[in-house]
């Protein structure tokens, strides 16, 4: 066994003592409060199921599949679906360029909003997009019992896709503090 020279000794003693210090009670460490994007599987990669050999975060895998089930819910929805007759009518046809374009910008303005850090929504303020006269792909303006359908649509979407109840109340205040801006009528 090699025998330790003093200079090795110090800085054994001033490691250990650093270690020591970081690990009292007495240190200020703030936790780091969990968002919740977390919450849904944060940043964590996992394959994505819809496009084989790539990777996506557990969090905006969990906003997506969300989202996609919601559009679904609201297609059969005869109180909202009215709203989205050009959507629709590209999917009847076989186009899913719409339907792919809103997933996205919705799952991104979720994540976003949820606390995702690796991304940024770039897509029309929530007046606009709701707005016919801005948005030529909506039909007509929100009611609040358009809203009120949209927020029974995602709690269904929530729900197919296995959300607790607490993810589902924490989205809700999410899309409720969205209101005044999606109802225009």
């Amino acid at each position: 066994m090699k025998k330790l020279n003093s200079s090795m000794l110090i800085a054994l003693f001033v490691s250990a003592m650093f270690t020591l210090q970081a690990c009292s009670s007495n240190s200020s460490v703030t936790p780091v409060k969990a968002t919740l994007y977390d919450s849904l599987g944060g940043s964590v990669m996992v394959s994505d199921p819809a496009k084989p050999g790539t990777t996506i975060e557990k969090g905006r895998l969990g906003i997506r599949s969300v989202i996609d089930s919601t559009i679904f819910v609201i297609a059969g929805d005869s109180r909202i679906n009215g709203h989205f007759t050009v959507l629709l009518s590209e999917v009847t046809k076989g186009n899913l360029s719409g339907f792919t374009e809103l997933s996205g910008n919705l799952t991104t303005f979720v994540a976003v909003a949820t606390g995702a850090k690796n991304f940024t929504y770039t897509g029309d303020n929530m007046v606009d997009a709701h707005d016919p006269a801005k948005n030529p792909r909506m039909n007509g303006k929100a009611t609040a019992a358009d809203f009120d359908a949209f927020v029974d649509d995602v709690v269904k979407g929530a729900n197919k896709n296995k959300l607790p109840s607490n993810l589902i109340g924490s989205l809700g205040k999410i899309i409720v503090s969205l209101k005044a801006q999606v109802v225009q009528k």
